[in-house]
């Protein structure tokens, strides 16, 4: 989704490296053996993150609510109520991060465009229930609308990352990354042809992005990449998963990345076909390794330690411990 610069290919080169060559197998040895169903019952998935205290932080979109979530016992608490609802298949509140003990949340497909009264951006939380709109994202992509074909005017807006004293937000819709300040400027940080870009994780200077790829979804399509604030390219780092939506970096930098599953079918924006997901890693030939599979229709990924926890949109968490075999993705 976002601009066009240029990243040195020191750094895109120290991104790749980082991964060590592992040989591509139906199931991983290691990798989420001790499987659990952490949490059940939330009314749908999106985004995450490990927030304070070293706890999840998930939005509830349908409900307009955020959720703490203890990863170890998985009791629920509200961390924050009334931000603006699910009104169609998807959108409301997608992502979250933190900036210290302040959470940003990132809120989308809520505007006109699609029958909604509320802004399409970035939101600060202020209080339990009092909320700050810190970056108007709609009003940015309706006066500057992507040179690829789209549909809805204020974008459909994925993923919410730190980076460099702001975010960078994906627009899966319109294929971009955005660059958000605090002080809510927005601007396009790189663009895309139609590669449907979703999420985000940051290695220092460089970005990684997952691509679900255009409809069908291939899974040739499915692509980690990274690139950098003044890349003239964009690098693949691994490809041939269907439907990505998510990637992080887990112990020993290892990459891994989180497949949907097999498209449904269905318009633009439809998920997977249910059960049809999986968890994978990165590995050093540029494919991936299925460390878990059989995912619900999956949206969100976050790691902590050797443990991934997964989100899904049957309103699901589940915890992967052991995803990571030894060393860790270092090589010797």
């Amino acid at each position: 989704m976002p601009s066009k610069r240029t990243l040195q290919w020191v750094a895109v080169a120290a991104v790749v490296g980082m991964i060590v060559p592992s040989p591509a197998r139906a199931q991983s040895q290691c990798g989420g053996a001790d499987a659990e169903l952490l949490v059940t019952g939330l009314s749908g998935g999106s985004g995450s993150t490990v927030g304070p205290g070293g706890a999840l932080y998930v939005p509830d979109p349908v409900a307009g609510t955020i959720l703490r979530i203890d990863p170890k016992t998985g009791d629920i608490t509200t961390f924050a109520t009334g931000l603006p609802k699910r009104i169609v298949g998807t959108g409301g509140a997608m992502d979250i991060v933190f900036v210290g003990s302040t959470a940003y949340v990132l809120i989308t497909l809520v505007g006109p465009d699609v029958g909604g009264s509320n802004v399409v951006g970035v939101y600060r939380v202020d209080g339990p229930d009092s909320f700050t709109v810190i970056a108007d994202i709609g009003a940015f992509a309706v006066a500057n609308p992507p040179d690829t074909q789209f549909f809805v005017p204020t974008g459909v807006q994925y993923a919410l990352e730190t980076y460099r004293g702001g975010f960078l937000v994906t627009d899966g819709h319109h294929n971009r990354v955005l660059r958000v300040t605090r002080d809510g400027d927005v601007s396009e940080f790189r663009a895309f042809d139609n590669i449907v870009p979703t999420g985000l994780a940051i290695w220092g200077q460089t970005i990684l992005m997952a691509e679900a790829g255009p409809v069908p979804h291939l899974p040739e399509n499915g692509k980690v990449v990274s690139f950098g604030p003044r890349s003239a390219t964009v690098r693949e780092v691994a490809s041939g998963a269907s439907l990505l939506v998510d990637v992080e970096i887990g112990r020993g930098r290892t990459l891994y990345a989180l497949s949907q599953g097999e498209f449904s079918g269905g318009p633009p924006g439809a998920p997977a076909l249910p059960n049809t997901g999986a968890l994978v890693q990165v590995n050093g030939d540029g494919t991936f390794t299925v460390i878990r599979e059989s995912l619900d229709r999956p949206t969100s990924l976050e790691l902590i330690g050797n443990t991934a926890f997964v989100v899904t949109l049957a309103g699901e968490i589940w915890k992967f411990e052991n995803v990571s075999c030894p060393p860790y993705g270092v090589s010797h």
